[in-house]
């Protein structure tokens, strides 16, 4: 006979499956899944592992302490070196979105609003299971305020302190120097410590993971388009929270198939869909529903320039020694250097960045998703419309937030847009 205690799991993951969070999450999946066709087969590891995880709210096993990272600039190298494991805490919920909502300020971020709720609530989804730590490194001003809210939550929270600026050479020192604390903080957690050893195969199991995402970023480059960039997102979401070499496996297995479609001429849209660059707020599941849009409205998202995707994971870490404090450096580096963050006072690098990704991926338009209250994103879009502007490639501004009201007027514009770069073609014909 089953006892009480066997059942409670069962009993638990039901509930949450008729929760309002499981119902946006499986109404979102839905759509990515089921309204296009030729799905790679290899997605359904990443359908599967979504629906488990946010709609029948199962729990996501993992070795070691947890560390809960807010941004993708916590090394997370050093985290896996020193026997823990990192898990994004950034959240895509409206359900979230609300909770959040009730205790920050009307006009604050989506993104930051749902990940607090998140936090606050009794039962998270994900089902990571309690946090060691956060780490919070401290880019925009909303993250940076938020450090004392999650403390008063009662989450362990320690601030990796970010320069507002990477050229000078002192940004770079102070930088490393909140890194190698972020090294001193870790270990008192753990009660181990880091080694040439332990650092060098953290660093192998990350290099196979960006390996893998760059292997797909390339097959992206594919004409016709082989792949739709509303499973892409899916893909770099679940590297949040998903076991890194499963999740490698995974990726592997895909890029394989994708391979075959490339060679094959397999069109994943139509041969004369408008080829899309996204850039701006992270599109974060459940909310990918400016993705999902463009897709539907007959574009194909090609490629991306985003916290959620791109800048997760391109970047490798280059060593030049491999002493054990020079290997920290460089990967205080990698979190540095590349980085295309609106919240540095000079972005040259994210206009040089977008520029490359659009001549590379024969780029037709860009999209730029501004999350409302997001305010480094909705100030710097000006500067990237002149630059596509004088490159000669239309780009579509939205501002937008984790509700669903707006989604008609988005699908309406985005039609539009969609359209309208089409006439283009036309006119060059």
């Amino acid at each position: 006979m089953t006892n009480k205690a066997e059942r409670a799991p069962d009993l638990e993951q039901s509930a949450y499956s008729r929760s309002r969070q499981a119902g946006e999450a499986q109404a979102m999946l839905d759509r990515i899944e089921n309204d296009f066709s030729d799905n790679p087969q290899a997605m359904q590891y990443f359908y599967d592992l979504f629906n488990r995880v946010y709609c029948q709210g199962e729990a996501v096993e993992h070795q070691g302490p947890l560390v809960g990272t807010t941004c993708i600039q916590a090394p997370e190298e050093l985290i896996y070196a020193l026997g823990a494991t990192p898990v994004r805490l950034c959240n895509g919920s409206y359900f979230y979105d609300q909770i959040g909502a009730e205790f920050m300020p009307a006009k604050s971020c989506s993104l930051v609003k749902a990940t607090l709720g998140m936090l606050q609530s009794e039962a998270p989804i994900p089902r990571i299971g309690p946090l060691e730590l956060v780490v919070n490194p401290t880019t925009c001003d909303q993250k940076t305020k938020a450090s004392a809210m999650i403390a008063s939550m009662g989450h362990p929270i320690y601030d990796v302190e970010m320069p507002r600026t990477k050229e000078s050479e002192g940004a770079r020192l102070y930088w490393r120097e909140s890194v190698h604390s972020l090294v001193d903080r870790l270990s008192a957690m753990t009660g181990r410590k880091l080694t040439r050893k332990n650092l060098k195969d953290a660093m192998a199991r990350t290099a196979r993971a960006r390996n893998a995402f760059r292997d797909m970023h390339r097959l992206r480059k594919s004409q016709p388009a082989c792949f739709l960039g509303k499973d892409a997102f899916l893909v770099t979401n679940a590297y949040f929270f998903d076991d890194l070499e499963r999740w490698c496996e995974a990726v592997e297995r895909l890029n394989a198939e994708l391979r075959q479609r490339r060679d094959a001429g397999f069109q994943a849209a139509q041969t004369k869909a408008p080829r899309i660059l996204f850039t701006g707020s992270p599109p974060v599941f459940p909310n990918l529903k400016l993705p999902l849009l463009i897709e539907e409205s007959g574009g194909v998202v090609v490629a991306d320039e985003t916290c959620s995707a791109n800048r997760l994971l391109y970047d490798q870490t280059a060593v030049d020694e491999w002493r054990l404090y020079d290997m920290v450096d460089a990967i205080a580096d990698r979190y540095l250097k590349p980085c295309t963050c609106p919240t540095f006072t000079q972005n040259e690098d994210r206009r040089r960045r977008l520029l490359e990704l659009a001549d590379s991926f024969a780029v037709d338009g860009v999209i730029y998703q501004a999350f409302s209250g997001c305010q480094v994103y909705e100030m710097e879009h000006r500067s990237i419309a002149e630059a596509m502007e004088m490159h000669g490639l239309p780009m579509l501004y939205v501002e937008t937030d984790y509700s669903p009201d707006d989604m008609g007027q988005l699908s309406t514009r985005i039609e539009a847009f969609i359209e309208s770069i089409k006439g283009r073609r036309r006119k060059r014909r």
